[in-house]
């Protein structure tokens, strides 16, 4: 599809917390429409459990309300609207886009095992070709039947460059809980996703919520997740001297919220916080000196221990949210997929993450999700990541 309005690139946004379900979407389409001034070219709906056994009732009268069938959603166990977050009560959040001149290609992708490994089935033909500089994928997933992970490892290496934001449906404990929306209907696996093209671009805030201790150090010696050696010494004797140096409130943490980072671009003079993947510290060997990690590593890679609390996931956040806030064109609209274990479960604040991109670019109309995996580019590769805030910012272009 196509939009060929004339009018400026705009959003809108609208959260209801009513329980009934027709009631929530008659009051969020209403005023998010008015809002927009029109029917829209994108809309995103995310919604709590509490609404999840009508999801196709909410497809399906959020489209005839709203004029379109170029609808995403998924379910979700928390919900962001501007400025605000809704913890375990119901809630639908409904966002829209107007984007004169866009192309939105709206698909449902299905993983397929094969004995070559796997396959994705659900590409539109218009996608087989080369995409436009510029363009970008939102994407929803069902963590139980979609393997977000083998998806983005191809769009690395197939489409470099283009950037992928999202997150996976949360709530459900178990397969077939979750929803996702595509169009008027509800589908229980795989995932949905939109691909936006033209003079529209996405820029990306992915904040890990950590800070790094000890200074850069290059792996000499490692086996699938499991780093033996970093600069040539056990990798347990380079973390015992960084603990030393550390105040003692940091010992604690080291203790407690230890993580690794990798750097994703290792052509660069010096790494700064946002260069790295962070992935969480799974064991220690005392015997050895080894330090196993939740990610794959390799000889010559460059890490540095990071570690996780409020404190560092507040100051990331902020720091990143005020260096974009200060780039031009403005946004006009931006998508929040935060983890379900940030919210009231990491901050001593409610609505933590969605009030900070308040503070930083005033009433932008934001909608999104506590996640259960946050999709977002780390030195322009898409990773899924856990505890993170993954925010995408939508600005006009030409």
């Amino acid at each position: 599809m196509t939009s060929t309005a004339s009018a400026t690139a705009r959003c809108a946004a609208a959260l209801s917390t009513n329980a009934d379900t027709s009631a929530a979407v008659r009051d969020v389409c209403e005023a998010a429409r008015e809002s927009l001034g029109g029917p829209p070219d994108l809309a995103l709906a995310f919604f709590s459990t509490h609404h999840t056994t009508e999801a196709d009732r909410l497809a399906a009268e959020a489209c005839e309300l709203l004029g379109t069938t170029c609808l995403l959603g998924t379910s979700g166990e928390s919900i962001v609207g501007t400025g605000r977050e809704v913890e375990d009560e119901p809630a639908l959040s409904l966002w829209l886009a107007r984007w004169p001149g866009a192309t939105i290609t709206p698909l449902h992708l299905e993983f397929e095992r094969t004995p070559e490994g796997g396959a994705l089935d659900g590409w539109p033909d218009q996608l087989a070709g080369e995409w436009p500089d510029g363009s970008f994928l939102i994407l929803l997933g069902d963590p139980f039947t979609f393997p977000t992970d083998f998806l983005l490892e191809r769009m690395n290496e197939d489409r470099p460059g283009v950037s992928v934001i999202g997150g996976m449906a949360s709530g459900s404990h178990e397969p077939g809980g979750n929803r996702l929306l595509l169009g008027g209907q509800a589908l229980a696996e795989g995932a949905v996703a939109v691909h936006v093209s033209g003079p529209v671009r996405m820029r990306t805030v992915v904040s890990q919520g950590c800070r790094p201790i000890g200074k850069p150090l290059v792996v000499t010696k490692a086996e699938r997740n499991v780093i033996h050696e970093l600069g040539g010494k056990p990798a347990l004797v380079q973390l015992r001297e960084i603990f030393d140096a550390l105040p003692t409130r940091e010992q604690r943490l080291v203790q407690t919220a230890l993580h690794v980072g990798r750097v994703v671009s290792e052509y660069q003079e010096r790494f700064e916080q946002g260069d790295f993947l962070v992935r969480n510290v799974i064991g220690i060997d005392s015997n050895s000196g080894a330090v196993a990690i939740g990610d794959y590593i390799r000889p010559g890679q460059t890490v540095q221990f990071h570690v996780r609390d409020q404190e560092a996931a507040d100051a990331e956040l902020k720091q990143l949210l005020a260096g974009a806030a200060q780039k031009n064109p403005a946004p006009h609209g931006g998508l929040l997929f935060t983890c379900n274990g940030r919210g009231t479960r990491m901050f001593s604040q409610q609505h933590h993450d969605a009030e900070a991109i308040a503070r930083a670019f005033g009433p932008l109309p934001i909608a999104g999700l506590f996640a259960a995996g946050e999709i977002g580019p780390i030195g322009r590769q898409n990773f899924v990541h856990g505890f993170t805030a993954s925010v995408g910012l939508f600005e006009q272009v030409g």
